[in-house]
Parts: C-alpha cells; structure tokens; sequence
C-alpha cells in the first residue's frame, strides 16, 4: 500500500539555535555567512553518512550475511538525505562541480549497468566480468573509466553502489532484487566486493575533499566570505537553487523522466528512491532560501537568512518567492512512491506534472529577487 511520505519541515517554526557571529549591519555578508554555515553542516552531514556507508559495506564483505546486505541498502538510503540537500550548492563554479570538482565521480547519472556489473540477457557484462581487461579493481581504474567513452558510462559514485546493491530493477511493485549471494557465491563475488568496497572508499574520499573546502578555514570558505564583490556571490547563491529548481530539478530529472516514461531516466531507479531524492533536492533549495539547516543529529543552524535580504530591498519579491516555496512544497510532497509507476502510467493524476510547473515558476521568482543584484540594479 502506498503511502505518503511527509519528510519537508513545516516553514514557520520556532527556532531555539546559536546564531551565527556576524554584523547585522552587513546585511550581504551576513547572509552569506550564514550560507557557507549551513553548507559547511550539510556536507559534515553527507561526509559521516558515506563514511557509515562504506564501514557497512566493509562489515558486509567481510562476511556476507542477508542482515548486513539490508543494512548496507539503509544506510545508502540514509546518505542519500543530506546529500540530495547538498545539491541546493552547485551550478555556480563552486568546489564540487568547478572545472576539477569531483561531482562526476559522486553523483553521475543516468548510468549504463551493463558497464559495471551482469545485467539481464548479459550475464557476462560489465567491467567485473572481464578480469582479463581489469585483473585488479582499484579506484584508480575506476577512476580512468568514469565517464570513458560515453555519459552513461558510470562507473563510481552513489548511483554505482545503488545499482550494487539492488540490481536491475524489474519489480513493479519496488525495487531491484539482487541477491546477497552474488557476493557469496556467484561468479566474481570477489570481485564483485572488490568494486563496492572501491566505490565506497572513493566516495567517502570526494566527500572529504568538499567538506573541507566549507569548514572554517576550508581554502574556498575563506574565499567565498572574504569577497569584495558580496553582490556577485549573492547572486551565485540564487544561480544554484534556481538551475536546481528549474533546469536540473524539474528538467533533467522530472520533465525527461516522464517525456520518455523510462525508469532508466529517473536518478534512483535501482532502489526506487527518487521520489526522496526529490524531496531533498527540494530541502534543500528551502535551507538555502530561508537560512536554516537541521542536521541528521538534531542541531539547527540558522542565521540572517536571503529571505530577509532579498525582503530588505523589496518585500513583495520576498513574499512571492515564499509563496512559491509553501506551494512547490506542497506538491513536491504530493510524488508518491514508486516513481517510476507513475511516470509508466504517463503522470494520470499530474501530480509529477504540477510538481514541474511548481518548481519552474519558483525558479522564475528566484531570478526576480536575483535582480536586485544586478550592477545596475543595487
């Protein structure tokens, strides 16, 4: 029975939270102040979620039991909330996805399995089933294959290890069903561990690199805050949760998703977890707007928020950005689970579709409340 899922908090609480030490009368600097907090504890967030991760699947490979292959699928799961908030960062050059950035290597999508592992009508696929091409899997190999020869050619990130976990998913009614034994007693099980284990290390090493640019003395922190230029970075701020709202969010992975009506095109299709993937990619378009983060152990960080900027300078852009935030929410909320049922059945109660309009028109009412930055505008 499908049920919905309620994870968004509401928007008007009371907020009881350390502040963040910053001149209020330094309004764009304060506002980014408390940007670059809420950043730096959504990725300490991601950063211990992957590394739960990997000693899951450590544990797992060790001694393959049932038990432990659930308990890696949920703490893949779980590291999947923060990060889908941390998303709310990108699009603007920043140290995840500037010309170095390891966003590639964490995140890539959609993703060809027949590159990593079997896949139905193909028993002998993928770069575990060769070992005469790749005698030793080593995350420098699988680093020089990411991406090599085509997009789809993922071969690192969450999504590799989604698909190492559940399998092709051919379940209507849930997610893929891979069997623990392939990592008992299927062919290349050592293999097979060798590559989650890679994956998992290489994920949690990526992860290390990007948090480490946010902390308090991380090199692009200090870079970010210490700008004479406040005006442009504002407007980076608004360039990253609008390109998620709209060009990534209700486009890449919604709007082309159901145009094709392929669960290969939805981002978690192995585990059917894309309608939560959603719903954090939305968290935390949210967080960034209102100045606000709870993290997975409770702690709330909150500070002069771009609401009460942008509310500075004119209250009504304010106010529609906040309306268009209750009303995507609300829809967004709306995506029951399986995602890819729905877009099967062609959207027949449009709620994917109302969630596109909404997350679109909220993207609009981003740009306007960025042109109060614009050089002729300040």
């Amino acid at each position: 029975m499908k049920t919905k899922i309620l994870l968004l908090i509401p928007f008007f609480i009371g907020i009881h939270a350390c502040q963040t030490d910053v001149d209020p009368a330094n309004n764009e600097v304060a506002a980014l102040t408390t940007y670059a907090e809420i950043v730096a504890a959504t990725y300490q967030d991601t950063y211990q979620s992957a590394i739960t991760l990997k000693e899951a699947i450590q544990a797992f490979t060790t001694n393959p039991t049932e038990k432990g292959f659930e308990t890696c699928k949920l703490a893949w799961k779980a590291s999947r909330i923060p990060y889908g908030q941390s998303e709310a960062f990108r699009f603007y050059g920043g140290p995840i996805d500037d010309e170095n950035g390891p966003e590639g290597l964490i995140n890539g999508w959609p993703l060809d399995e027949s590159y990593i592992d079997y896949v139905a009508g193909n028993p002998e696929a993928g770069i575990i089933n060769n070992p005469a091409s790749y005698p030793l899997i080593t995350k420098e190999l699988l680093i020089s294959l990411n991406e090599s020869g085509s997009e789809t050619n993922i071969s690192t990130g969450y999504h590799a290890i989604e698909f190492l976990l559940w399998g092709q998913d051919f379940n209507p009614n849930g997610p893929g069903q891979r069997k623990f034994t392939d990592y008992t007693t299927a062919r290349f099980a050592p293999r097979r561990s060798s590559y989650l284990l890679a994956t998992a290390d290489l994920l949690v090493e990526n992860l290390s690199f990007v948090t480490s640019q946010w902390t308090a003395k991380g090199d692009y922190r200090q870079q970010f805050i210490s700008s004479t230029n406040t005006a442009q970075k504002i407007t980076d701020v608004f360039t990253g949760i609008g390109i998620l709202a709209k060009g990534e969010l209700a486009g890449e992975r919604m709007t082309v998703a159901l145009a094709n009506q392929d669960q290969e095109d939805e981002q978690s299709c192995f585990s059917d977890n894309t309608h939560i993937d959603i719903i954090m990619n939305f968290m935390g378009i949210k967080n960034v707007y209102l100045g606000t983060y709870t993290s997975t152990g409770g702690q709330i960080i909150t500070g002069y928020s771009l609401s009460e900027l942008v509310k500075s300078k004119d209250q009504v852009k304010d106010q529609a950005v906040l309306n268009a935030l209750l009303s995507t929410e609300s829809k967004v909320n709306a995506i029951l689970p399986p995602f890819d049922q729905l877009i099967a059945m062609g959207d027949p109660d449009q709620v994917i579709t109302k969630a596109i309009d909404a997350l679109r028109q909220l993207s609009d009412r981003f740009a306007d409340a960025a042109f109060l930055w614009r050089k002729n505008g300040q």
